[in-house]
């Protein structure tokens, strides 16, 4: 008998530790990581850039200027807290730096509008204790940032109103692309097409715009034909295959007390958090519950959820 319950429960373990093997197929197209071989652009002329409908001018050292980002429309959003606007030099860099004062951030970064504060602290502790990995620069920043500063984040961006930041399109080819600098994924100068094959390709709306910070333009998300029809059906359960997203997140996916809303949210991000629950790069109290979830899953239905969560309104 004792033996028997010794077969089970490896037999058990190995049920579970089995899709975690997936880490080997890591979508990269999720991971924007900087391209080790770039094409050749144009130099910065060195200029003020702008943007439209703003009076302000900033140089490319001050865009990129971590403790010191551009806010291109003060009137968009409320004051900043001095953490969101400046960080603190050396190790805690300005969270309007990645994520804008808008709280929408990029495709490399995650949309922190309207996210519950107690979540946002909760994934910090997370950070801080190492039960969530996978982001060198918020690990840092964790680890350093004080428990004033880090309530006052929290506080600004669930103040936040989300806004729509992705438009997500079904297609056969898309445009070769590159990551370049700040992990952000553009257009190759080439301009050639590809088959966009099982990936989400997600690139700005506007690349100018992007690349300066300027939180007036968003992102599209491109992904493959019958996407958001395969991602309706596992949202739904998928006959089994996971829980629905409806059970924790509500009935409209925009989030229910501490659990956060993922409808409108970035694709590509929300890929990188199924990815990363499944191969164990994120644990704690929150990823515990979405392990039953992601169990079962794929890289493709985790892409397939992420086209259909990001196409709905935030």
């Amino acid at each position: 008998m004792r033996a028997l319950v010794w077969i089970l429960m490896l037999s058990f373990s190995m049920s579970i530790v089995s899709p975690m093997a997936q880490a080997a197929d890591k979508p990269d197209w999720a991971f924007p990581t900087l391209d080790k071989v770039q094409p050749q652009v144009a130099p910065d002329d060195g200029k003020p850039k702008s943007a439209p409908g703003s009076s302000k001018a900033y140089t490319r050292a001050e865009i990129e200027d971590l403790y010191n980002p551009p806010d291109w429309y003060p009137d968009i959003h409320p004051a900043m807290p001095k953490i969101v606007a400046n960080g603190v030099n050396p190790a805690v860099r300005a969270c309007a730096a990645c994520h804008l004062p808008i709280g929408t951030g990029h495709d490399e970064s995650a949309n922190l509008a309207g996210l519950p504060a107690a979540y946002m602290l909760r994934q910090i502790a997370d950070y801080k204790s190492g039960a969530r990995r996978g982001s060198g620069s918020m690990i840092t920043i964790a680890q350093n940032i004080s428990d004033e500063d880090n309530q006052a984040a929290a506080d600004y961006f669930a103040s936040l109103k989300p806004r729509p930041w992705i438009r997500v399109v079904e297609t056969a080819n898309v445009f070769k692309t590159y990551v370049g600098p700040g992990n952000k994924r553009l257009i190759h100068p080439d301009r050639v097409m590809e088959p966009i094959g099982n990936r989400i390709i997600e690139i700005p709306e506007n690349e100018y715009r992007v690349l300066n910070r300027d939180p007036g333009v968003g992102f599209v998300a491109y992904v493959p034909l019958g996407s958001l029809a395969k991602g309706a059906a596992l949202v739904a359960g998928g006959d089994g295959k996971t829980v629905a997203c409806t059970t924790c997140h509500g009935a409209d996916l925009k989030g229910v007390g501490e659990v956060p809303g993922i409808a409108g949210r970035t694709a590509n991000y929300i890929v990188r958090q199924l990815f990363m629950t499944q191969s164990g790069e994120r644990s704690g109290a929150n990823a515990e519950q979405m392990k039953p979830v992601v169990a079962q899953l794929k890289v493709d239905d985790m892409m397939n959820i992420a086209a259909y969560v990001a196409s709905l309104a935030p």
